[in-house]
């Protein structure tokens, strides 16, 4: 019987005097490899409740749990799905979660005190990839006639946004808002709807929070809201929205339901983005040192689980997803994306083996590099008023992002003998900083050393001094 079942059974009274006279045992009988490790000491706190939404990203949280990783760490967690990001941001702040499946842009926004202020960390970086951009069918019919036809007659990807130009302004001449949903204010998948757009010459429009509007919807020609998503597709069919931003399952559900075609994925926008973090409080990592790196070391061996011998345990992943305390949506559906593949229009299937990464390319470390680039769109797009040094993009990284404690993980499952040195990053040289990208719609090339350079490469959005 393992440790979580048999504490499942006892009463809560009973709960810590058994899981450390369990563990006592098991260390002193040498009978768990790397379980409880004596260098690394014990788990502050053992009991532990961590929130996420439904969406196939939080994988690691569910592997982590359900091939005990979590109990090999001395900890007993349980998982619970919430209402949407605002209500798991306050209930990580308000201490009722020890920690969640977050967006990228949350424990930055949060920092630096764009919506609810309060200092969040991020020690692990749960995925790269994993969103999509869905038009209405009606909308996808308009777009048609202005996209490429490869010689199989399909559509040639990827999909440039300008296709998306004069459906918009066809709506403008008719009066009518083109609306556009996305699953939260500093969400990676605003910021990645908002490049797409603005690489097509389409305004997304601009926050302007100085002045009281958050809108978002300044000078936009399309206007994007928050939808949570699994309410994206029902909400689209209803017509109140005629596309959405959203990760997996949600934008396969409108290709499986029949209402909407997705047109391009996060990774043809920006290939091989970060996506996901893990995110507690400060103060909660402050107080539960050793805790926080036990659990970064099991949600590590989760994402190396969910990627190893080419995507193999994919299978098996989707089935432990597709259980209502999970994602909860339909197997195919689920599969459909997370088993290296993606389908646009019906029945176009295209083989996309990184559209769901998990530890592959160094994805589960947390580089200062992708926090500063979710700043530097948050100060493209208004919600930063004003102008910054390259220098403040570097310190407020560093707040945020923790490398430091994810190497300490990295290394005592080295120790434990359960990984090698080679599966990550070289902690003696590695500055936190990926070297210039490529790989996005634009062709612009992001330095993670040089954001306020980087900015200026744009034509739409803020730069410099300039204010709204």
């Amino acid at each position: 019987m393992t440790l979580r079942a048999l504490t499942a059974a006892l009463p809560q009274t009973h709960y810590h005097a058994v899981t450390k006279l369990t563990c006592a045992v098991i260390l002193g009988a040498g009978l768990l490899s790397g379980s409880v490790h004596a260098e690394l000491g014990y788990a502050e706190k053992e009991e532990l409740k961590f929130g996420f939404i439904k969406l196939t990203d939080m994988a690691p949280l569910a592997i982590a749990y359900e091939k005990g990783y979590f109990e090999d760490e001395g900890l007993y967690v349980t998982l619970e799905a919430q209402a949407n990001w605002k209500v798991l941001l306050d209930r990580v702040i308000d201490g009722q979660l020890d920690g969640a499946h977050m967006l990228a842009g949350q424990p930055l926004g949060a920092t630096i005190g764009y919506g609810t202020k309060a200092h969040i960390i991020t020690a692990f970086s749960m995925d790269l990839n994993g969103n999509g951009i869905t038009v209405s069918n009606d909308v996808w019919d308009m777009m048609k006639p202005n996209i490429p036809e490869g010689p199989d007659g399909k559509p040639v990807h990827p999909i440039s946004a300008s296709t998306l130009k004069p459906v918009i302004e066809k709506f403008k001449s008719e009066g009518k808002p083109f609306n556009m949903g996305m699953v939260f204010p500093v969400s990676t998948h605003n910021y990645e709807l908002r490049y797409w757009l603005a690489a097509g010459g389409i305004s997304p429009g601009f926050y302007a929070p100085a002045k009281g509007d958050t809108s978002g919807q300044l000078k936009a020609d399309a206007y994007l809201s928050v939808t949570p998503p699994p309410q994206m597709p029902a909400t689209m069919e209803a017509g109140t929205i005629s596309g959405y931003c959203v990760g997996e399952p949600w934008n396969q559900q409108a290709v499986f339901k029949g209402i909407g075609v997705p047109v391009i994925t996060d990774y043809e926008i920006w290939r091989n983005n970060p996506e996901k973090v893990f995110g507690v409080s400060s103060d909660w990592a402050e107080e539960n040192p050793i805790t926080h790196i036990r659990v970064v070391k099991a949600m590590i061996r989760a994402a190396k689980w969910l990627d190893e011998n080419d995507n193999a345990n994919r299978p098996e992943a989707v089935e432990i997803l597709s259980r209502s305390e999970y994602v909860g949506a339909d197997y195919d559906v689920i599969a459909n994306s997370m088993t290296g593949t993606f389908e646009y229009e019906k029945g176009d299937k295209r083989d996309i083996p990184d559209f769901n990464v998990f530890f592959r390319h160094n994805a589960t470390y947390p580089y200062y590099s992708d926090a500063i680039w979710y700043l530097t769109q948050m100060r493209r797009w208004g919600q930063i008023a004003e102008g910054k040094s390259d220098d403040w993009y570097m310190k407020t990284a560093k707040e945020v992002y923790r490398p430091d404690i994810y190497e300490q993980a990295a290394t005592a499952l080295i120790e434990d003998g359960l990984m090698e040195a080679d599966e990550f990053p070289d902690f003696a040289t590695e500055d936190g900083f990926k070297p210039p990208q490529t790989g996005f719609i634009d062709g612009k090339t992001y330095d993670g050393k040089r954001p306020n350079e980087y900015l200026n490469k744009f034509e739409i959005g803020l730069k410099g001094d300039e204010q709204i």
